[in-house]
């Protein structure tokens, strides 16, 4: 029971670590027409801030603020030079032309901090664990949960509850509309992006106490970030965090129990390297049986 609780909260973490990054990207994606490859390069700069001034300083939260505030500068940067020239052009453009800004952004972080990785460390006040149904577990996973929560709590009323919200919903297939009503829909476009870039850079600052800060971190959690929007239908952040859920509880209990159940029918050693691909590959057969339910996607829009 202690493990499959372990293990489920840890799923819960993964999960609400992944929802950060492709809320931001679901953002982007869904609601701006933008298949954006540099999201995982905003994640990156994020953490390579935070190490940076968090060694200076030895405050992590100045640490937490600066890594966000710089990756939603650099996605400012991005967007008024590269983005917003690509929101009419057709995916294989969009495709091309991030793919480049992966590139300068990898090249980048290497030529300004060097190719030595960095790490992070976890805020003393945030060091120990609590005890849960009689498991001893950590309270910076638990500040994650609970970071990813407020993330829901805010973008769900940003969405649903102000006027913005209403111009996002509409950007992207009412421009035209948005701008003879006076909406400003370059300036609102920005704002998204920066939006979409700072949870980006939020994600990579949390998450860096258990990675190594260094070029080409944030290309695995793109990689989950789409098969997050995949599942959970594209343009919805309802759909966000369903998916991130599903993928982070199904990598948790996959990576557990299957090596397991694999060890019932063979030796421990076949088990394990078994058990560790079929854990691996657990989140994609996750997508693929959602898929086969709901081809659109959990919350995705019909088409037409």
């Amino acid at each position: 029971m202690e493990l499959f609780l372990e293990q489920t909260l840890n799923g819960l973490q993964a999960g609400f670590t992944l929802l950060m990054i492709s809320s931001g990207l679901t953002l982007i994606f869904g609601m701006l027409g933008i298949l954006n490859l540099a999201h995982g390069s905003l994640f990156m700069i994020g953490a390579f801030v935070a190490a940076d001034v968090a060694a200076r300083t030895g405050n992590f939260l100045v640490a937490l603020l600066a890594g966000v505030a710089g990756a939603a500068l650099a996605g400012i940067l991005m967007e008024t030079l590269v983005i917003r020239f690509l929101y009419q052009r057709d995916h294989l453009d969009q495709v091309l032309a991030t793919l480049g800004l992966v590139l300068m952004a990898n090249q980048g972080v290497q030529m300004v901090w060097g190719i030595a990785p960095r790490t992070l460390a976890r805020p003393s006040w945030l060091e120990g664990s609590v005890s849960l149904f009689g498991l001893q577990y950590p309270i910076y996973r638990l500040a994650i949960i609970l970071a990813g929560i407020a993330t829901v709590v805010v973008l769900w009323a940003l969405i649903n509850r102000t006027k913005v919200g209403m111009w996002i919903l509409a950007g992207n297939t009412h421009r035209e509309l948005l701008g003879a009503l006076g909406v400003n829909v370059t300036l609102l476009y920005t704002g998204v992006f920066a939006l979409g870039a700072a949870l980006a850079g939020f994600a990579g600052v949390v998450s860096s106490p258990y990675l190594t800060v260094e070029a080409g971190m944030g290309d695995n959690f793109l990689i989950l970030s789409f098969v997050v929007i995949v599942i959970g239908g594209i343009g919805s952040i309802k759909g966000a965090v369903y998916g991130s859920l599903i993928l982070g509880l199904a990598d948790a209990w996959g990576q557990t129990y299957l090596p397991m159940l694999v060890g019932e029918f063979t030796d421990p050693s076949t088990a394990a390297a078994i058990g560790s691909s079929l854990g691996s590959a657990s989140i994609y057969l996750a997508m693929v049986v959602v898929l086969l339910v709901r081809p659109r996607g959990l919350y995705g829009a019909p088409s037409g």
